[in-house]
């Protein structure tokens, strides 16, 4: 079979898009880490940024591995490799026109597409499975749902039952895992370890398909030993509350079940287009590429290698990493693409719940504790190729996020680029953008962006007032959807602060220099994200500007109206009201800290969530609980921003320093001394705050100075008001509101803030 060649070479690739973040890709994410390659700019799409090694998942499961350890941060690796990360799911592919479709979000268009999602437990259609079982896959929903239902079993007394479907190595691994780690925590609470029991059914007649008769001898004997039921030849045809019941009308009772049968393609995979094979696999050559569409190639278990019958098992998504990204590579710039040739026979190692495994080549296998600490070691020695990502590409991880996934355009580019007028986009470009995004209208518009004039022209309502406010930023993250609904949320908190509500908007975008197709991708993608917090609002787009630049920005000039009685301003606050703050704070030194490589997944994911929580809500919660004077804490920090309210009503405050809310790893990077750009001048204002406080606490009170992006309201409340206040929020989805401190009597000449206990 000759190598093949890419069908169309006159097609120049620019946009990679690597769907999901499994073992091929972050080899693929490293490689490029380690040579960049100039005018091909990368984008990852990942479900979750912290991609769990499924090598390691079971010594997870039974407590031998800390989750960092089991884990790769996707954000920090694609940082490394130049890599534009966006978080979200795929749901299918519109092929002819290469925009893959997401789930919540506007599509992202490709030039060249590269899928490594993965597979999940197939349920077959089996009625209630979906309701009644855990799936093991995605991992960190089995997590998070493990850890509730562990909880649940920790707290009661029952006997409990534990049902794994599912007889593969998938299957065995997690009995053991979760019984490892469930006897010593009911033994450590006094309570008796065997009232958890287990049963795995498959449907097979022996367990561990495909392995040595060696393996499954082992392991018949060491299930056995720790009192784990099989049942084989069970095929588990429905599943109701509480109950299995198999093809041969047998009734098994569970309290839990875990859900780890054979593997099943991502359903959207057959619909796209795409040749598959009969299982809905993706169909690929041995250069891992569609058999049907040229630009589109495919790894790990959502790939069919069609000369090859692989199992699917993670050493082949691992050895498939090099391979594909050479391919990548060359398919971008049409050269002849590399075979991949899997190897015959693969190292298994398949442990035991504690520090024991089986291992097996061929037709040989063995046992015993060194064969886990082997496993051990060939883990980790795995996990150390991605989890510093510092070491691969000296010098690029203390670059902002979005320069760097822009860095390759400057070779490709004129030296010299018009300023002024000049620097605007093509005209053809915004109105096919547009045309795509479609922004409604609004009925008080009566020119807008249907009429292409010179300006907006919008009616005021009568008896109206009209709220204006205006912000623009750098971008902070690197998905130009998701930096778009930040920075609108941002912008409409000054409106939601002063009673408004939003009515229209004009846009600015900043796109980097670079090819015309790379501009329009982004501008797009920043116009929906735009159009889709506004929408949430109820705002129209009528109008704005783009323009050339160094650096991706974006910003948007609001107007909101608001009856005159019920415009709430900075003034207003009386003594011994109490200061209820919606959010907690924390954004500006975690993206600082993110620029560095130093901030968790985990901790960015969660400060994204926060900066998109509008404070449309909270807005009216404070009001209905009697705030006159509230205002957003943004820029200056929560300190600047409570001092203009105090000058403006001649008062001082009093700051619990411990009741501040604080967002995950927040108060880690500032005790490491990563602080943002901004807090420094902000920290002038230390002046006005005394800490009375019984310990230094050094991270809390920088804290007050952070500034934050899209961060949440400040109010005076009576005090009577407040635990009423607070009730409500958290259940209007505002879970770290807090009562941070009181309003008291101006003491001196001008505003202060005392910090107590």
């Amino acid at each position: 079979m000759p190598t093949p060649e890419i069908v169309d070479p006159a097609h120049a690739f620019s946009d990679l898009l690597l769907v999901g973040g499994g073992h091929s890709h972050v080899e693929v994410l490293r490689r490029f880490a380690m040579a960049p390659e100039s005018g091909l700019r990368l984008t990852l799409l990942a479900r979750e940024v912290e991609a769990p090694y499924s090598g390691m998942l079971p010594g997870l499961i039974a407590g031998h591995y800390r989750f960092e350890d089991a884990h790769i941060d996707l954000r920090r690796l694609a940082m490394a490799a130049g890599a534009r990360i966006v978080q979200g799911e795929a749901v299918g592919l519109d092929l002819a026109q290469r925009r893959l479709l997401i789930q919540g979000r506007s599509p992202i268009a490709f030039d060249l597409l590269s899928l490594d999602i993965g597979s999940r437990p197939s349920r077959s259609g089996i009625p209630g499975a979906a309701e009644h079982a855990l799936s093991i896959k995605p991992v960190d929903r089995f997590l998070a749902s493990w850890a509730r239902i562990e909880g649940m079993i920790l707290a009661e007394t029952r006997p409990v039952r534990l049902a794994v479907v599912g007889g593969g190595a998938g299957g065995v691994e997690l009995s053991l895992a979760l019984q490892h780690r469930l006897r010593p925590e009911l033994a450590g609470k006094g309570g008796d370890p065997d009232r958890v029991s287990f049963v795995i059914l498959t449907d097979l007649p022996e367990i561990l398909p495909g392995h040595p008769d060696g393996v499954r001898r082992r392991f018949r004997r060491v299930l056995a030993e720790r009192g784990i039921a099989v049942m084989t030849d069970q095929r588990v045809t429905r599943l109701e509350a509480k109950r299995l019941i198999t093809a041969s009308g047998e009734v098994i009772p569970f309290d839990h079940a875990c859900w780890t049968t054979t593997a099943a393609p991502a359903p959207w995979l057959a619909a796209s287009g795409l040749a598959t094979d009969a299982g809905g696999f993706v169909a690929v050559d041995d250069t891992l590429r569609s058999l049907s569409h040229p630009f589109v190639f495919a790894s790990g278990d959502a790939a069919a290698m069609v000369n090859h019958n692989l199992p699917k098992a993670g050493v082949y998504a691992v050895r498939q990493g090099p391979p594909l990204a050479q391919n990548l590579r060359r398919a971008a710039f049409s050269r002849p693409l590399i075979r991949y040739r899997p190897q015959r026979h693969f190292l298994s190692l398949i442990s035991t719940g504690n520090r024991y495994a089986v291992g097996s080549r061929g037709a040989l296998a063995w046992e015993g504790a060194w064969v886990w600490r082997f496993k051990d070691w060939i883990d980790r020695r795995w996990m150390a190729m991605y989890q510093h990502p510092e070491r691969m590409a000296a010098g690029t991880m203390a670059q902002a996020p979005i320069a760097m996934a822009g860095r390759s355009t400057a070779a490709a580019m004129p030296a010299m680029r018009c300023g002024g007028c000049g620097a605007k986009l093509d005209g053809g470009l915004l109105a096919r953008v547009l045309a795509r995004v479609a922004p409604k209208g609004h009925p008080d518009v009566v020119v807008g962006l249907a009429e292409a004039d010179d300006a907006a022209v919008v009616a005021v309502p009568q008896g109206k007032l009209l709220v204006q406010s205006v912000d623009f930023f750098r971008a902070i993250v690197d998905d130009p959807f998701l930096f778009a609904r930040i920075t609108a949320n941002h912008c409409l908190g000054d409106l939601y602060a002063m009673g408004a509500e939003p009515h229209t908007a004009l846009a600015m975008a900043t796109l980097p220099v670079g090819p015309e197709s790379w501009q329009e991708r982004d501008l797009e993608q920043l116009l929906a994200g735009a159009l889709a917090t506004l929408g949430d609002a109820g705002a129209s787009l009528i109008g704005g500007h783009s323009g050339e630049g160094a650096e991706l920005a974006f910003g948007l000039s609001v107007n909101g109206l608001v009856d005159r009685d019920r415009l709430t301003r900075k003034v207003g606050l009386a003594p011994d009201q109490v200061l209820v703050l919606t959010k907690p704070l924390g954004t500006g030194t975690l993206f600082a800290a993110a620029m560095r490589g130093k901030a968790k997944g985990r901790w960015i994911e969660a400060a994204l969530a926060s900066m998109l929580q509008s404070s449309r809500e909270a807005a009216g919660v404070l009001r209905r609980h009697g705030a006159h004077a509230v205002t957003d804490v943004t820029g200056f920090g929560l300190a600047g921003h409570l001092l203009e309210m105090l000058r403006a009503s001649s008062l001082d405050a009093e700051l619990s320093l411990g009741a501040i809310p604080a967002l995950e790893g927040a108060l880690e990077t500032l005790d490491a001394g990563i602080a943002s750009t901004m807090a420094p001048s902000n920290l002038k204002l230390g002046v006005a705050v005394e800490d009375r406080t019984s310990a230094t606490n050094r991270a809390a009170t920088a804290l007050l100075y952070d500034p934050q992006t899209a961060g949440g309201l400040i109010a005076g409340i009576p005090l009577e008001s407040a635990d009423a206040c607070l009730d409500t929020l958290h259940q209007a989805g505002y879970a770290q509101a807090s009562v941070i401190g009181r309003v008291v009597a101006r003491a001196g000449d001008s505003a202060a803030i005392t910090l107590v206990g």
